[in-house]
């Protein structure tokens, strides 16, 4: 199916998906257009703001005019995805632009934050389309088990760079680098390490 049709259909999930109990999000995977309940619990919200703030400070100097926001869908019609990472590092004024998503051409980095319901969505599926869609730079951050991904160099359509890394490490991400000792895990009692 070509991504004029299949945007088209996201579109209709998504005014379905208005009518329904919940948050819900639609992206368009290999497989066409997806439907999906969204339940973030506070700390996956936490975890979110405290990256954001982080490499917004860092964005002043090394890519001035750039945000990490979180949010804005990203697609790019050419290899048929669109997906809406947890945050994304884009020009500010990609904000102001007409439609619904951003261009992929425009994302430096996607950052996804695992849920505990769905890992698989990020670790296997957006680990392949961010590549494929030729952003630079990938983040997944895993609260079950207290670890960092950092995914860079796609080629081929997978990234050819991946460090591992556990909370408590200074994380090197592209041109910046994330604190994660005020990361919390799910289910542990506000520790971050256990």
């Amino acid at each position: 199916m070509d991504y004029t049709k299949m945007r088209a259909i996201a579109e209709q999930l998504g005014a379905y998906a208005e009518g329904l109990e919940g948050a819900w999000s639609v992206e368009i995977g290999p497989a066409g257009p997806i439907l999906a309940m969204m339940c973030p619990s506070k700390r996956h919200e936490g975890t979110i703001l405290r990256l954001r703030k982080q490499l917004d400070e860092q964005l002043l100097t090394t890519h001035p005019g750039y945000i990490c926001a979180n949010g804005p869908e990203i697609e790019n019609p050419s290899v048929g995805r669109m997906r809406l990472p947890d945050a994304v590092v884009i020009p500010e004024d990609a904000l102001d632009e007409e439609g619904i998503a951003v261009d992929a051409g425009q994302v430096l980095a996607a950052v996804e934050i695992v849920s505990p319901s769905n890992p698989d969505n990020d670790y296997r599926e957006k680990l392949a389309d961010y590549p494929a869609m030729g952003i630079p730079h990938y983040l997944i951050v895993d609260p079950r088990k207290g670890t960092v991904e950092v995914h860079s160099e796609p080629c081929n359509g997978r990234y050819s760079h991946t460090e591992s890394y556990i909370y408590g490490d200074k994380v090197p991400f592209g041109p910046w680098s994330v604190e994660t000792d005020d990361f919390r895990r799910y289910g542990k009692a506000g520790d971050r390490t256990g």
